[in-house]
């Protein structure tokens, strides 16, 4: 996501994450899994990072600026938007994606390395935007908690990454379906990739936050920081000059899963959620945590959900769309 998502209202506040049915992965999905899990924290903050080897992400996010003037809200309601298209219901996520992109509809601008006009809307970056979201959450999954998923499992979770990419721009026959087609996609992007002054800045700023932003979301990106960076390969860390000596890439991984596995208690990881990363994910965590049955315990695919519960059928319905 870009700077833009700096405030959106996911569906209707007396709503909770899962009413009306399972979703689109369900109760035995890896997916629900490794995004519950507490390495995602880890994840998310890398893959917001890596948004910025973008041109076209890194001049959305300096352009609107929401990073800068306002990074907890931009972290916790990006990643309140990638937990409710994992474990919520379909009204909520089809809400919320739709809510999204009328967002990032407005963050247009002209590429200064380029000189092209760029769209967060563009699919191009927004599978940047997934796929890096996805990596980034399982491997911290793997390299920090319980270690990798069974091969059923891995092939269902990328089989379901794909899903996930319909609620936003993504075009369905370039998102990649396993590993080895994850691999294939990082090694075609990379000539593609560059890094700029402000890309930089942002990178930096997101792993090393300024203390003046508060000092939960400075200790907190420091703390993170240092384990994000040891999952990330060698060009990227050269890229984006935020290497970190050999001694702790050893030394961190240890104690980071031994971090996790007492954050696997479900109130401390409430608690770290809440408080580095945000109320509104702290919050949708816990109704999750906490929801029962749906009205209807079945899985729906995006398409169907759209039918149902997208702007038109709202408007058709008088119920209206769901607004900032």
């Amino acid at each position: 996501m870009t700077a833009a998502t700096s405030r959106p209202q996911f569906g209707a506040p007396a709503r909770t994450i899962r009413q009306v049915d399972y979703g689109f992965f369900g109760p035995d999905s890896p997916t629900w899994k490794v995004w519950t899990a507490p390495t995602a924290l880890i994840g998310f903050q890398r893959s917001v990072t890596l948004e910025h080897f973008d041109p076209d992400l890194t001049a959305a996010v300096a352009d609107v600026g929401g990073i800068y003037s306002d990074p907890r809200g931009r972290l916790d309601h990006t990643f309140a938007y990638f937990l409710i298209a994992a474990v919520a219901d379909s009204r909520m996520a089809i809400e919320a994606s739709e809510h999204l992109m009328t967002v990032h509809a407005k963050a247009t601008g002209i590429e200064p390395i380029s000189g092209k006009r760029y769209s967060a809307n563009n699919p191009d970056s927004q599978l940047w935007i997934h796929v890096t979201g996805w990596h980034s959450v399982l491997k911290c999954y793997e390299m920090y908690g319980p270690g990798p998923l069974t091969p059923a499992e891995e092939q269902r979770y990328w089989e379901e990454c794909v899903i996930a990419a319909e609620l936003q721009t993504c075009k369905p026959g370039t998102v990649p379906r396993n590993r080895a087609e994850v691999r294939e996609y990082f090694a075609a992007m990379r000539p593609k990739l560059c890094v700029s002054e402000r890309a930089r800045e942002g990178m930096h700023y997101l792993f090393f936050t300024p203390s003046e932003k508060g000092r939960d979301l400075w200790a907190g990106s420091r703390l993170v920081a240092p384990a994000a960076i040891a999952t990330l390969p060698e060009w990227m860390r050269v890229m984006g000059g935020f290497d970190q000596p050999g001694f702790l890439d050893a030394a961190y991984p240890p104690a980071v899963r031994a971090a996790m596995a007492v954050l696997k208690r479900e109130k401390l990881t409430l608690k770290v959620a809440k408080r580095f990363i945000g109320p509104m994910t702290g919050r949708l965590l816990q109704q999750h945590l906490e929801a029962g049955i749906p009205d209807n315990p079945v899985t729906v695919t995006p398409a169907e959900a759209k039918q149902r519960y997208g702007r038109a059928a709202r408007t058709v319905s008088g119920e209206g769309v769901a607004t900032a």
